[in-house]
């Protein structure tokens, strides 16, 4: 057998793997058996390991796979038009959950659930008001309130009393919670305080896969004095990260997951990340779908910061009590972050 053809083979077998990774020997053609559970994941415009948001999801799927030992699987998107076209390719294998990830996707997704019923759609950061449809969970988050957390952090880290924030777009609604929330936590604490933010200034094919100008709007806030920059923008805000951990002495703030394991460029200067707990609500909702429980309609997911890891120490115990009681402070309602939504 020659080169080429050994190396085919090759694809052909790993790709078999991939799709045959749970659930038991079963394979996709069995997806529409009652007894196998298939589950779905269509990505944002960006890869399944982009370090962020894709990922987070992905992780998700996987767990409650195994978990309840499911055929899961997912899609790329290159390009906003082929969402549909995206997620009929796992309705008509017979999946039964599919999952779809991002604000962006919401009208597409809606539109497949109301076209297929009997298929069940958690959409990621996708809001479901007026009329909701049995068959679709929207995943949200109190991002302005994991963002004011964020926000109290770098105000109290700050010793330049300029912090910044590089941002994907603000077309997406979770993406303006995050930078509202995080300016008024840290005017919380300092009502002074110097606010860098930036919104990439691109739209919704390229704001969160921008890593290049990340680091530059970033280089330029450290220029204008930050010293604590958040990075709010999938591979865009990585990008601001992995900058701001090649100038000594500064901290950045990751988003979403914990960055802590998924961008170790930024081990440096990373003293949290204000999370979305994308992973376990995404494991919840399957379950819940695997037990004929699913909840349509909007379902929350918890949010806060992530552990300091390297920097525990750094950040001082008075800092660490300030975050602690803010945090109980926004789960018990007495303290708002005054984000309208």
């Amino acid at each position: 057998m020659n080169k080429k053809w050994s190396l085919l083979l090759a694809v052909v077998m790993i790709a078999s793997l991939i799709l045959t990774a749970c659930g038991g020997g079963a394979t996709e053609a069995d997806c529409a058996e009652e007894d196998v559970l298939c589950v779905g994941l269509v990505t944002d415009v960006g890869e399944v390991d982009d370090k962020s948001f894709n990922q987070s999801a992905w992780e998700g799927v996987q767990q409650a796979g195994e978990e309840l030992d499911a055929i899961v699987n997912y899609v790329e998107t290159k390009d906003a038009k082929d969402y549909m076209a995206n997620m009929q390719l796992f309705i008509d294998k017979g999946y039964d959950v599919i999952v779809t990830v991002g604000y962006a996707m919401g009208t597409a997704t809606t539109e497949a659930a109301a076209a297929n019923p009997d298929v069940l759609f958690i959409g990621v950061d996708q809001g479901q008001w007026g009329d909701v449809l049995p068959n679709l969970a929207g995943l949200i988050f109190h991002e302005d309130q994991s963002g004011y957390l964020a926000g109290v952090l770098a105000a109290k880290m700050t010793q330049t009393n300029t912090i910044a924030a590089v941002l994907g777009t603000d077309l997406i609604p979770p993406v303006v919670a995050f930078k509202e929330g995080y300016e008024a936590g840290a005017r919380s604490v300092n009502p002074d305080i110097n606010i860098i933010s930036t919104y990439h200034p691109g739209g919704l094919d390229v704001a969160f896969t921008d890593p290049e100008w990340g680091a530059t709007t970033a280089a330029q806030a450290i220029a204008n004095g930050a010293d604590v920059i958040f990075g709010a923008g999938g591979k865009t805000g990585n990008g601001a990260l992995i900058e701001v951990a090649g100038t000594p002495g500064l901290y950045c703030i990751g988003v979403d997951s914990d960055q802590w394991e998924t961008v170790p460029e930024a081990h440096a200067c990373l003293i949290s990340s204000a999370m979305k707990l994308i992973t376990p609500a995404v494991v919840d909702l399957i379950n819940l779908a695997n037990e004929g429980n699913f909840p349509g309609g909007n379902y929350f997911g918890a949010a806060g910061l992530a552990p300091y890891h390297d920097f525990e120490d750094a950040i001082p115990q008075d800092v660490q009590d300030l975050i602690d009681s803010t945090a109980a402070g926004l789960l018990d309602g007495s303290i708002t972050t005054g984000y309208g939504g």
